[in-house]
């Protein structure tokens, strides 16, 4: 596929996804702000529901809530579930759109496994099924009836599939589709949970029955957890602009810290919001987390550092089976660009390739063409602001591989 319908496709993808979640974040912190926040009064005691008042915008709001229902079903409702149901389906386009169209450049890493693309796609799409499957029976065992042991499991098994991930897809595919299995199971949790129970308490309503309180508790619950993996999962999204965060060998620990640091200061604000006291100790719980993300990826020694590349092979080692740039583009590519796109990048303030694209050998080269005839060859983004002087001739030289290539492929 040509690279500008690649590149604009993924642009409006991103877009979108990044508007649609946006949208559906902000309704979850409120609404979790709304529910901490809420009062008793005489009218709705506190086993009941609650109010608040809010200002806003000019203007004063007052918002009450029920926890079964209210006695009688107002006119006009407004749902929220447009905003979760979009950016799922936008986020698992963009990654068909990244991971599974060019899977050969982003998904599959030959030092980790050499499977087919279609297989990868196949394991990444697979592993979103049963990760919600898992997710889903765990919450619905007897095990859901102690909210911080279903937490405690449900934080095993997402570290084990960001484990399983890592042993078959390259270090940013594995962080991307850790990632996409929580935002998953936050879809999940919103359309096969939480909107039903929402409408079969209003077909009791309409019925004249009196609606079953576990079903608001249950909703309660699932939208609990989407909560408190909002944090983690914005992470991981923006994480593969940032190849240090994903390309140490314990990735999945790094993802467990994550985890902790989102989650503690989801709790600090929760509780604050609900007027139970500031627990500072949060954030000091996230930095010491956080602190030792970084840690784990950093690259302490020469040997460390040859674990932190896109492969783990040393930059003069062959890839067996993998074709090579023609030698006058890997020429040009190891003048203009190798230095920071490396196993040990030289260039003063880059530890880690960017992105994690090695162009340090020929058989690299010719894995990430399309990428260097984009960046490189149709447009003057790289080297940025032309550091290592380009020449238009080298930029032609580039087209005209790439054309060449993707010829090929066709």
């Amino acid at each position: 596929m040509d690279g500008i319908i690649m590149e604009w496709g993924g642009m409006l993808l991103r877009w979108v996804h990044i508007i649609t979640g946006i949208a559906w974040i902000g309704s979850s912190f409120y609404f979790m702000h709304i529910d901490a926040a809420l009062r008793a009064t005489p009218e709705i005691p506190k086993e009941k529901g609650g109010e608040a008042w809010e200002v806003h915008g000019g203007g004063f709001y007052h918002v009450r809530k029920y926890l079964v229902a209210p006695e009688k079903l107002p006119d006009e409702l407004i749902w929220h579930k447009w905003e979760s149901y979009s950016t799922w389906v936008s986020g698992f386009f963009l990654l068909v759109w990244v991971y599974y169209v060019s899977a050969d450049v982003y998904l599959i890493d030959p030092a980790v496994r050499q499977i087919s693309p279609w297989l990868a796609a196949t394991y990444g799409i697979g592993g979103l099924v049963l990760g919600w499957i898992v997710y889903d029976q765990l919450c619905r065992s007897a095990i859901a009836k102690s909210d911080l042991a279903l937490a405690a499991i449900g934080f095993a098994f997402i570290i084990l599939m960001a484990f399983l991930y890592q042993q078959v897809f390259s270090a940013r595919g594995a962080f991307i589709h850790t990632g996409a299995l929580m935002a998953t199971m936050m879809t999940g949790n919103v359309a096969l949970v939480i909107i039903p129970n929402q409408y079969k308490v209003i077909d009791s309503l309409i019925k004249g029955e009196k609606p079953d309180p576990a079903l608001g508790k249950t909703g309660k619950q699932r939208s609990t957890h989407n909560n408190y993996l909002t944090l983690p999962v914005l992470f991981l999204m923006i994480s593969g602009h940032y190849p240090l965060s994903y390309s140490s060998p314990h990735a999945y620990v790094v993802i467990g810290l994550v985890l902790v640091a989102g989650a503690v200061v989801r709790h600090f604000y929760n509780e604050r919001h609900a007027g139970r006291g500031n627990h500072w100790w949060a954030w000091l719980v996230a930095a010491l987390a956080m602190w030792t993300a970084i840690w784990i990826s950093m690259p302490q020694t020469s040997a460390g550092r040859e674990t932190l590349g896109l492969s783990e092979m040393k930059p003069d080692t062959p890839v067996a089976g993998l074709p090579k740039a023609p030698e006058k583009i890997a020429d040009i590519v190891s003048s203009r660009c190798a230095m920071c796109h490396a196993q040990q990048p030289v260039w003063p303030g880059i530890s880690i390739a960017p992105k994690g694209i090695r162009l340090d050998h020929p058989e690299f080269v010719e894995r990430y063409r399309e990428e260097i005839r984009m960046f490189a060859g149709m447009t003057r983004a790289m080297p940025p602001n032309n550091l290592t002087g380009m020449t238009d001739e080298e930029r032609a030289l580039i087209r005209a591989w790439g054309r060449t290539r993707a010829a090929q492929s066709d």
